[in-house]
Order: C-alpha cells, then sequence, then structure tokens
C-alpha cells in the first residue's frame, strides 16, 4: 500500500520508546473497578455550564487548529508528540506530529490547487483506505477550500458514477484497487477533469499523487473560508431514493465536534485514540479528525483492510492507546475472543456508537476488561446528540443524556414534548437559532432538507423516549434505514439492484435482527417465469453475486436462510410501513397480473391477502 514518500517508516520497537510512562503501567482487570474520573469537567452539570463555544466568521480547520497546534510544538508550548499514528500489519509505522502534518498537508494542497487547478467551492471525492494520504488529504481540502466528499472503498463503479455524477465533482482521488473502476464511468462524467492516483505505480490518463507531492512546494496560503462555507458532504442513505448529499460547514464539524473531544471522548494532548470507523464514513470525521486533533489528541489508525479480532486485540495491548471507538458490532466480536490473555496497558476510555449497544455485551466487556463502555448517539447531519459521559451513572441499553451542543427532545406529531417513559420522536429544537453544529442542507435537495423540519423542530427520524433521570433511550427508526453494523442501508438501494437481475420481477426489503450485528438486511424477491425452475440455492447465490457486482459489498448477500416459517407472524411489520407497503404492491400486481405468479415456495399469509400465492426466495444480507 503506497504512502507519501517523505514518510518515515520505522518497526514498532523504534516507536514504544517514545510512550515509556504509558508502557510501564499495567491495567488489572477487575469487575468492581471504579470508573476514571473526567479529565476535562467535573459532572454532567459542568459540561452544560462549560459549553460556551464561540463562532467567528470566518474560519478554518486547517489554519485555525492544525497551524496552531503545530506553532505550539514550534514554540516549545507542546510536546512533539504524534498527530497521526499510523501502523499496518508488516510492522511499517508512519509517525507524523503537527508540525509536519502541517508541512506535508501544505504540500499536498499546493498538488490540488496548482497541479489541479482546482479552486474554493469545487468538489473533490477522495475513496481510499487507512492510509495516511486520507488524512493528509482532509487537511489539504480544508486548506484549498474545497469540498471533501469522502467515499468508502466498498464503492462499485455504479455507486461512483451516482456520486461523481450528483455532486457534479470535479477530482477523484484514490488508489489502484478502484482506479479501474473509475475509468469505466469517467466518460460520462462531464464534471470530472482530473483524477489524481496514490500508487507508487502510473496509470495511464492520471496524474500519479505521490510523485507530484513529492515536488511540490511547502508553502501555500490557507483559503480564506467563512464558518458557513460549505467543507464535506457525506452521503448517506435513505429509505427511498438514492443515497443523499448531506452537507456540513467549516465550523459544523471544525468547532462542532469539540464537543465530542472534549466531553465525551474527554481527551487531551497527552491521550491517543483509535476509532475503527471506515473512512468512507462520518464517523471518521468524528473521532478520527476533528474531534481528537481540536484537542490536541494522537489519531491512532491500523491500516486492516475489515475489522478482525486478533489484531485489534494485539494492537490494544501492544499500542499506548488511551481511548478506544468502534461499533457496537465490534464489542460483540471482541468479547468472543479469550480476552484474559490480552493486556490493555494504557487503555482507559471505551466509547462506542453507530447502533444501540446490548447491555449484555457491555457487562461482559467490563466483566472481561474492567472498563465501562460509554455510547453515544448521533447522526451524520450532527455532532453528538446524547451520550454517557464519564461520572454519570451508565444504564445500560441507554444513550445517554443530551450533549450542550443541542437542545434534544421527545415530541410527538404536533411537536408537543413528551413526558417521560412516553415514545416519539427525537427531535433537535431548531428555532429560533439553528445550531451551529448542525448539517447545512441535502446539497441540491431543498425538498428533502424541509421534510426534517416540523415546527421549531429539526426531526432525527429516530424513535426514543426519556427517563424520570434524563437517560434517552432509543427504540427504533420512523422510516426503514437497516443499521447493520453501524452502515447504513436504504431498502431502495438493494431493491434497486435486485431489480436488475432478470430473475427478478419485484422484491421488498426489511431489517432483520442478528446477534452480532444488530440487524441485517432481507430481501423477498417475486421470480420471472423462466427462473421459478431454478435451483434454488444456485439462484440464491447468483441473487448474492449480482448485488455484489452491483453496490457495495456490505449489502450483497451472505447470509442465507431457507426457513420461512419462522417469518409466518411477521411480527415486526407493524414498525414498517414502507415494508408492509411494498409487500402490498407485490400481492396486487401478482393477483392482478401485473407480474407472474408460478407455483410458489410458500404461501406467505398477509393479512387481508393471506390467500395471495407469492413466490418468494428468503434471502439475508449482512457485512463481512
Amino acid at each position: 500500500m503506497a504512502c507519501v514518500t517523505s514518510m518515515i517508516l520505522s518497526k514498532a520497537s523504534a516507536f514504544r520508546a517514545l510512550w515509556p510512562l504509558r508502557l510501564s503501567s499495567s491495567r488489572s482487570f477487575s469487575k468492581g473497578q471504579l470508573a476514571l474520573a473526567a479529565q476535562n469537567f467535573s459532572g454532567y452539570e459542568s459540561i452544560q455550564a462549560q459549553y460556551k463555544p464561540e463562532v467567528p466568521e470566518y474560519f478554518n480547520f486547517a489554519k485555525d487548529v492544525v497551524d496552531s497546534w503545530a506553532e505550539a510544538e514550534k514554540e516549545g508550548n507542546r510536546p512533539t508528540s504524534p498527530a497521526l499514528w499510523w501502523v499496518n500489519d508488516q510492522g511499517d509505522q508512519v509517525k507524523w506530529n503537527f508540525v509536519e502534518l502541517s508541512h506535508v498537508s501544505k504540500k499536498a494542497a499546493r498538488v490540488l490547487s496548482e497541479q489541479c487547478g482546482l479552486q474554493r467551492g469545487d468538489r473533490v471525492i477522495v475513496i481510499l483506505p487507512r492510509i495516511p494520504e486520507w488524512w493528509l488529504l482532509n487537511v489539504a481540502c480544508m486548506r484549498t477550500g474545497t469540498v471533501l466528499i469522502p467515499g468508502t472503498t466498498q464503492l462499485t463503479a455504479k455507486d461512483i458514477l451516482h456520486r461523481v455524477q450528483t455532486s457534479k465533482a470535479r477530482c477523484i482521488i484514490t488508489d489502484e484497487v478502484l482506479a479501474p473502476a473509475v475509468d469505466t464511468i469517467a466518460s460520462k462524467c462531464p464534471s470530472l477533469e482530473f483524477k489524481l492516483i496514490v500508487s507508487r505505480n502510473h496509470r495511464e490518463d492520471w496524474l500519479n499523487f505521490s510523485d507530484l507531492l513529492k515536488l511540490a512546494p511547502a508553502e501555500h496560503d490557507c483559503a480564506v473560508t467563512k464558518s458557513c462555507d460549505p467543507m464535506a458532504i457525506y452521503f448517506t442513505s435513505g429509505t427511498t431514493g438514492t443515497p443523499k448529499m448531506t452537507e456540513h460547514s467549516h465550523a459544523s464539524h471544525g468547532i462542532g465536534l469539540g464537543v465530542n473531544g472534549r466531553y465525551w471522548l474527554d481527551l487531551t494532548p497527552s491521550d491517543i485514540i483509535w476509532n475503527t470507523s471506515d473512512t468512507g464514513w462520518a464517523k471518521s470525521a468524528w473521532s478520527s479528525v476533528f474531534a481528537p486533533w481540536i484537542q490536541g489528541a494522537c489519531v491512532f489508525v491500523h491500516s486492516m483492510p475489515r475489522f478482525e479480532p486478533t489484531p485489534v486485540l494485539e494492537a490494544l495491548s501492544r499500542f499506548p492507546i488511551t481511548t478506544f471507538c468502534s461499533a457496537p458490532t465490534a464489542y460483540r466480536m471482541l468479547i468472543h475472543h479469550s480476552l484474559s490473555s490480552y493486556k490493555f496497558h494504557s487503555l482507559k476510555h471505551c466509547v462506542s456508537a453507530g447502533e444501540p449497544m446490548n447491555p449484555e455485551i457491555m457487562e461482559q466487556w467490563k466483566t472481561k476488561t474492567g472498563l465501562d463502555i460509554y455510547e453515544g448517539y448521533g447522526q451524520t447531519e450532527t455532532v453528538l446528540v446524547c451520550g454517557t459521559f464519564k461520572g454519570m451513572k451508565i444504564k445500560p441499553g441507554s444513550m445517554g443524556k443530551p450533549s450542550p451542543a443541542y437542545d434534544t427532545q421527545i415530541i410527538d406529531e404536533n411537536c408537543n414534548m413528551l413526558p417521560p417513559g412516553k415514545e416519539g420522536d427525537i427531535a433537535i429544537r431548531i428555532k429560533p437559532t439553528r445550531p451551529f453544529c448542525l448539517f447545512t442542507r441535502y446539497t441540491d435537495d431543498p425538498e428533502r432538507t424541509n421534510s426534517t423540519v416540523r415546527g421549531d423542530f429539526y426531526i432525527t427520524g429516530d424513535r426514543g423516549m426519556q427517563d424520570e433521570d434524563g437517560y434517552f433511550w432509543f427504540v427504533g427508526r420512523a422510516d426503514d434505514v437497516i443499521n447493520s453494523a453501524g452502515y447504513r442501508i436504504g431498502p431502495f438501494e438493494v431493491e434497486s439492484a435486485l431489480i436488475e437481475h432478470p430473475a427478478v420481477v419485484e422484491s421488498a426489503v426489511v431489517s432483520s435482527p442478528d446477534s452480532v450485528r444488530g440487524e441485517v438486511v432481507k430481501a423477498f424477491v417475486v421470480l420471472a417465469p423462466d427462473y421459478v425452475s431454478r435451483d434454488p440455492e444456485a439462484l440464491i447465490k447468483e441473487l448474492q453475486d449480482h448485488v455484489k457486482k452491483v453496490t457495495a459489498p456490505y449489502k450483497y448477500p451472505r447470509k442465507v436462510s431457507h426457513d420461512l416459517a419462522s417469518f409466518r407472524s411477521l411480527h415486526w411489520l407493524p414498525n414498517s410501513a414502507r415494508f408492509l407497503h411494498r409487500l402490498h404492491v407485490l400481492a396486487f400486481n401478482t393477483l392482478h397480473g401485473y407480474v407472474p405468479a408460478p407455483a410458489s415456495f410458500y404461501i406467505l399469509p398477509l393479512g387481508s391477502f393471506s390467500s395471495a400465492t407469492l413466490n418468494l426466495v428468503d434471502v439475508s444480507f449482512s457485512l463481512t
């Protein structure tokens, strides 16, 4: 995997010497261990009193945060400890302090502004795995005032085509793995003028980022950006339609995520945080860029292409990581390994977000490690909405109390605030003053943007309730977005992929519970007549492979169930109005001859049309 040539690669032993104090102590695991005191506040009430962010008219994270820490290092006002610490399985490491990060990111900014001619406001799609260049380009885009659009490396050519065409991006940056996919769609993207490849090898019609970086000067005048100017766009799935573009400003993340770093993560310049999120998701912006660097902390990165329990546990034991952030699915996988054989010498704070945490997982993690897990709740559109902060009583299963960033309430359909114990919509007050740390809009989609507003509130789309102590509890999505291991999957996206296969006449997709990933995608399809007699096992695999090819792999079928009898009650349908509608469509079209109704595998009883005979193949989808 390519890294820029100015990086210093060394073996782990050389770096271990930099952290003698953190490696010298060993945590003793015990079930009754007391929670560590917070470093930045004295209690939940003090957070509310302390939180008074200032939002200037002009702000740029690269200049006002990264360069400020770099100046402090030069002046001796902070130690020259790493800002970024990257490792891989081969023992290679990259370490940049803030001075080095500032220096190299200015060179990268010169590549974007001079070699590519990008201007402030131009959109840049960056699809890279966990390599240092991803962090470098985050800062470089901010320096140039260009708008970063990150993407997961699991995107297919079709996904990339949608993102380039929808965003009208002028530049795309990726590696050797995805460059061929980009080449297949580039001719359909008139806005796309520049393709940069991060690789030691050259590719025809591509600029080589690594080569250009070596030659670029290290002087760069940071773009003058207003706090409200667009800084990044994140594609996020919805119930209907294709993924929408969620726009954040320089202030909403560059200043707003300070609430995450200072209070929920409780970071200081002496901390090292490891967040395992994919580089394509907003959670990486949360805990791998803005929140740590606002606090001057070190971001630890492991290059692993997918989450594997053994290397994760080995890294937590080997490196002086003080804060660990991962999805509940990751913790579920970790507790099934022999944790007693690992010693987490420096780890003191564990947090989780992305999906609800099972209380049993929290209990087992605490029993086996002596560490609590502090849950947080937010969205691509927000910063931290609710969280369990140090010093608070942990209520397993709760998302904690409201973050000081927002006035968060549980409301009904008429915007009335509901009393404790009553289920309603989780909402954020946006009037008379809209919080600066809320997303700006769904880019180029005013209808979708307006649909999130009800009276004085932004509606998160999640349902919840508040207890007598002020803790919030997640109930479920008001829509049908599927949250599998922290990945948001829109049913429409999977249905669209399925329906492109000639075997599929109609499809309907719903969430199904899963003990490891929380929930997985389950699809019901109506088959075309020519495919009815096909071997079910072979056809299921064919549909699985098809979905994998036309959309991101985390949506393709990996887990298959042949037992539809367990779904005869369809107990989850009352909370899935959209899926009920889709099944009505399937039944109506079948009964009225709009789609064929050949011999079926099962008869699915569905209320008023329980006698409808539908040809259904039952397929579960899940992440690796």
